[in-house]
């Protein structure tokens, strides 16, 4: 089947949520498109969910062993036939005419501008990264949003403008099918985000186009693998990171804050040192206000908000 918009979902264990997350996709107001759902070695019954939805435009791809979202949106890209290539998760809930407005303003758009992305409205937090039943957030906040004539990658170091999920990508925008990092378990798409903005422009626009959801298995509240994907980003990112020291001390910090939630209090000191000389605003935080309170400051939501002194 040929289709305009190749849409990948990678899921595991979703079958509760995964048919509306599916039927989101499938009664989008802009209908040329194919579904791949990518099973990633689920134990629960994922085809017979797939199959009942009765669909010709879907497609089923299982993973014979478990690899994480960032492999199994790489499956799903090798399978992948459309002009243009959308992500969404299993467990979130896409707006009707999110394809549509996405489609035609990436249309609109020069052809060095390879990805247009939107925002999300997420339940079950806050702005902040407080979890809770009544907590509700618009992200990624609007008053800060990515510019085209901006530095984007060095922005992008600073803080994840992008949730591949809240996107639509030419197919084209970036080389081959092994988009996402294979051993990040979370934070891939913030990884990917800075390795794509070396490679096209991306074009941020502040309405929403998703609904999300915060359960008790999202990996958004996983702090061993959020901190994985934040030494991947430091990892992956040395060089450029050598002349940029305010943000590598941003990465730092973040990093020390998630070890210190594991409990892993001397190398979460150990991250917050190094912070702190890298960049002055670091050691001025923790003089001020001492290593215990600094880290309790610094969730997700503060971090991206510290300036330079």
């Amino acid at each position: 089947m040929s289709a305009t918009v190749s849409v990948i979902l990678p899921t595991y264990n979703r079958s509760h949520s995964l048919a509306a997350a599916m039927n989101s996709v499938l009664m989008q107001s802009y209908s040329d498109l194919e579904l791949i759902v990518v099973d990633d070695a689920s134990s629960e019954d994922i085809e017979a969910v797939v199959s009942s939805i009765g669909d010709h435009r879907v497609r089923y791809v299982r993973r014979p062993r478990n690899g994480g979202a960032g492999a199994a949106r790489n499956t799903g890209l090798a399978h992948a036939k459309g002009d243009y290539i959308a992500f969404q998760d299993s467990d979130d809930i896409w707006l009707p005419q999110k394809l549509a407005k996405q489609v035609e303003l990436l249309s609109s758009l020069p052809a060095h501008v390879g990805v247009v992305t939107g925002a999300k409205i997420i339940y079950g937090r806050d702005s902040h990264f407080n979890f809770g039943a009544a907590k509700v957030a618009y992200a990624p906040p609007p008053e800060s949003r990515l510019r085209s004539d901006e530095n984007q990658v060095v922005r992008l170091l600073t803080e994840n403008r992008l949730s591949v999920q809240n996107a639509l990508f030419r197919r084209g925008c970036f080389s081959g099918t092994d988009w996402f990092d294979l051993c990040a378990r979370a934070n891939e798409d913030w990884e990917f985000a800075i390795r794509l903005a070396q490679q096209t422009t991306i074009h941020e626009d502040i309405e929403p186009v998703v609904l999300g959801f915060i359960s008790s298995d999202s990996i958004s509240r996983n702090a061993r693998r959020e901190a994985i994907g934040q030494l991947r980003i430091l990892r992956k990112n040395r060089l450029t990171l050598k002349s940029l020291r305010y943000q590598r001390a941003l990465l730092l910090l973040g990093l020390s804050r998630h070890l210190f939630k594991l409990g892993k209090r001397r190398s979460a000191n150990r991250f917050l040192i190094a912070s702190v000389l890298d960049h002055p605003f670091s050691a001025g935080l923790v003089i001020s206000s001492g290593m215990k309170k600094v880290h309790r400051m610094l969730r997700p939501g503060a971090i991206k908000r510290l300036q330079p002194a």
